[in-house]
């Protein structure tokens, strides 16, 4: 059996957006937690899956390894029972990194993780990991439509064919990109709105893993009392001859460096190994 549908949530709205008095639980910068609001967003889009029938509802759930994403996945997870997997893949988009302002920021492993979340089930190692340079706009799509042209079929040959239906939950602009690569058209007008949900279907007896997903929802609240709040779109970004701009880095400690990087083909089984 293969990947017949795949959900993507943005996550919900975060406590940076309510008050700038917020720590970082993690320790990592950019790292806020939801606020009150975007709890209350998540725990309605778990709500939302158990209304689906069962058999519409997802099966497994990957994350992002953002603390905002997976405070969004954890009331899916514990309603509906399901693992919680950890994918850098689907980590937040950062513009490059400004020349000489250090490297953008890298969340902790999935064991790591699992001190904040212990839902996260550890096993399954991160295939693909952006730079902490950053990326323009197309390589953003470019990362989405790689990790997807492995995601699905490893998630196929790992489990067995086990998962027919998954969720992702991940940030504004992966989940435009996510979407575009998917559905093949990088040029799709799409603004996200917080635990907004896209559904995608992919048609009967094809194979390949990007390009040709139906979207039977885009970014759709109808599951949210207070509707859709703080959308996002890549019409939001400023650019500045032909770029987007660039985005201030961290200060580097020790022997921080910008790796691993880009999909981890080593982790893959084997023939989805043969097909990249």
């Amino acid at each position: 059996m293969t990947v017949e549908h795949i959900y993507i949530a943005r996550h919900g709205y975060r406590m940076n957006w309510v008050t700038d008095d917020w720590k970082s639980v993690t320790g990592l910068p950019r790292d806020p937690t939801l606020a009150d609001f975007g709890v209350e967003q998540a725990k309605e889009l778990a709500q939302h899956f158990l209304s689906l029938p069962e058999d519409q509802r997802p099966t497994a759930i990957f994350s992002s390894p953002y603390y905002r994403c997976l405070e969004t996945a954890k009331p899916s997870a514990e309603a509906l029972n399901l693992p919680l997997y950890v994918e850098h893949g689907l980590s937040e988009w950062y513009s490059p990194a400004a020349p000489g302002t250090g490297l953008h920021p890298r969340p902790a492993s999935a064991s790591a993780l699992r001190a904040h979340f212990p839902e996260i089930d550890d096993s399954w190692e991160s295939i693909y990991y952006p730079s902490r340079k950053g990326e323009d706009i197309p390589a953003v799509h470019d990362r989405s439509r790689e990790l997807m042209r492995a995601l699905v079929p490893a998630v196929e040959e790992r489990f067995g064919g086990k998962h027919k239906r998954i969720l992702l939950v991940t940030h504004a602009a992966t989940v435009i990109a996510l979407t575009r690569e998917l559905v093949g058209d990088r040029g799709l007008p799409l603004r996200v709105g917080c635990c907004t949900l896209t559904v995608l279907q992919r048609p009967q007896g094809v194979r390949d893993a990007v390009g040709s997903w139906h979207p039977k929802k885009l970014a759709d609240g109808g599951h949210l009392k207070d509707g859709v709040t703080r959308e996002w779109g890549f019409d939001n970004c400023v650019i500045i001859d032909g770029k987007v701009v660039d985005h201030h880095g961290e200060p580097v400690s020790g022997n921080e460096v910008d790796h691993p990087v880009g999909l981890q083909v080593h982790l893959l089984p084997a023939t989805v190994q043969a097909r990249m």
